[in-house]
């Protein structure tokens, strides 16, 4: 385990930090050890520094999961410019609206992608540039950028209405990645298999932290749960993260033993994970450390559940990550006494910048720290009602914005998600309040059977009237073959409220 330096410092120091003789990323192309990771993004820098631009500029890349892709997040902020990645399932249209707000002044892409873009797209004081031409012979040597200067602006995926750049400096994304990689207790050793997008905020992280640790990562675009399943066999990894969807799908496919025990290390991020699905990862992958957290992209981590309580507490979100204060406040701004729910609000280094260009929604959602907070300055409010235990323990009620009122009750959407998957008939689920005249709201639920869908739905009504109160009963059910996700993997409640709604 690496100790924690509390010391921010720019983003671009991560690579020396690991022995020359490490390799740093291992994929199809073969290996890169610390010292060509050191020489490639200096190589990368200069390029970008050649092209023109003014510091602060914005650097916006549209890759796969390519050398370029795990490169650029580093080169960009040692040019003194700004990286803005784009997540590589976006289409045409959601690819323009962020060029044209952050202010992109240069596209890195390849040819296919590119090709899918029409006229006006991209807009006109924006440059094009594919990812083979991002290199130069000269090397540009590590900057020494103001820790607190804007390093990247990463968006998130909009299932809420359009995508918002959150601003992240030096500091937000090196003391994340020190944070990380200390509490996960990452080694030289370690191999870390990242099958998230590096737009969003944990799969970004997920290079930094296994490179400040001086492990290698293992960058993979995959299709099918089997292709997760064959890199793990190939590459040996030890660390493996996903958001809830992914685990589902990776729990219903076949795992070779050998191949289950070569983990050592399960990450959760996106949503919390249910208690039958905890025990299902704890008994599929034995050897396994599992790491409940969450986070969310205004603080990037927020809180994680040490895996030696995992077991007791499956449904607790944990407490705070390190550089990070976390703390319950109640609906008139008091400190949240335990019992009672309220809105995680956290402070600290890890708070990033803000909204970029939306002054408006920054200052509703980031103001100062409450008088009872240790930590100064700003803090993020992040909407989510939790409760924090007698225990410490933090546990997660739901989206403020997503609570179900019905007949003057409030229900929690994952309180009935969990209900409904606890007895297995079915694979996925989401709970959503649809409006009612007599009760205000009624639960509907949107799930993929285990099973025929008619049989299914028979025996879960029964279930669930002997195991939740009247008010908590769902009154519709909507049966798929196959739920939406987002660009980042998560279940996209947005599209199917829309949907139910009609």
């Amino acid at each position: 385990m690496i100790p924690l330096d509390p010391v921010p410092r720019p983003i671009d120091h991560l690579p020396g930090r690991g022995a020359a003789d490490l390799i740093a990323i291992a994929d199809r192309s073969g290996t890169l050890d610390f010292a060509g990771l050191e020489q490639a993004v200096g190589q990368m820098a200069a390029f970008l520094a050649s092209q023109g631009l003014k510091a602060g500029d914005r650097v916006a890349s549209w890759l796969a999961k390519t050398r370029t892709a795990c490169l650029l997040p580093l080169a960009a902020p040692r040019a003194g410019l700004v990286h803005v990645p784009i997540n590589p399932l976006l289409k045409r249209g959601q690819v323009a609206h962020i060029l044209a707000d952050s202010g992109a002044a240069l596209l890195v892409t390849q040819p296919a992608r590119a090709a899918t873009l029409e006229a006006g797209d991209v807009p006109a004081s924006c440059r094009q540039v594919f990812e083979d031409a991002v290199f130069a012979t000269d090397v540009m040597l590590p900057s020494a950028a103001d820790p607190q200067a804007l390093a990247a602006i990463l968006y998130t995926s909009g299932s809420t209405g359009r995508p918002k750049g959150v601003m992240l400096s030096h500091a937000n994304l090196w003391l994340g990645a020190i944070s990380v990689a200390h509490y996960l207790r990452l080694t030289p050793d370690d191999r870390t298999l990242c099958v998230l997008p590096f737009s969003f905020d944990y799969g970004q992280n997920q290079l930094f932290s296994s490179w400040a640790a001086g492990a290698r990562v293992i960058p993979l675009d995959y299709l099918t749960p089997r292709d997760v399943i064959k890199a793990v066999d190939r590459f040996g990894a030890t660390t493996l993260a996903g958001v809830p969807p992914l685990w589902g799908q990776l729990l219903e496919a076949d795992w070779p033993t050998e191949t289950a025990n070569t983990l050592r290390r399960l990450t959760n991020s996106g949503g919390a994970l249910t208690a039958r699905m905890v025990s299902d990862l704890r008994r599929r992958f034995p050897q396994a450390d599992l790491y409940p957290m969450y986070g969310i992209t205004e603080a990037f981590r927020s809180t994680y559940l040490d895996p030696a309580l995992v077991d007791a507490h499956p449904e607790s979100m944990g407490q705070a990550i390190p550089f990070a204060e976390v703390i319950v406040v109640g609906a008139d701004g008091h400190r949240a006494a335990p019992g009672e729910p309220g809105e995680l609000v956290h402070a600290g280094p890890l708070v990033s910048l803000g909204y970029w260009g939306d002054n408006g929604r920054t200052a509703e959602r980031f103001r100062p720290a409450p008088a009872y907070f240790t930590s100064g300055g700003m803090a993020v409010f992040s909407g989510d009602e939790v409760i924090e235990g007698a225990d410490g323990l933090l546990r997660f009620v739901g989206r403020a914005d997503e609570m179900i009122k019905s007949a003057g009750n409030r229900i929690s959407p994952t309180e009935i998600e969990e209900a409904v998957l606890a007895g297995g008939e079915v694979a996925e689920a989401v709970a959503i309040g649809v409006a009612d005249a007599r009760l205000g709201q009624v639960i509907a639920v949107v799930a993929r059977a285990r099973g025929d869908p008619a049989d299914v739905e028979q025996a879960l009504r029964a279930r669930l009237r002997r195991d939740l109160p009247n008010f908590m009963q769902p009154a519709h059910y909507h049966w798929r073959d196959a739920l939406p996700r987002n660009a980042n993997g998560k279940l996209d409640r947005a599209a199917l409220k829309a949907e139910v709604a009609r």
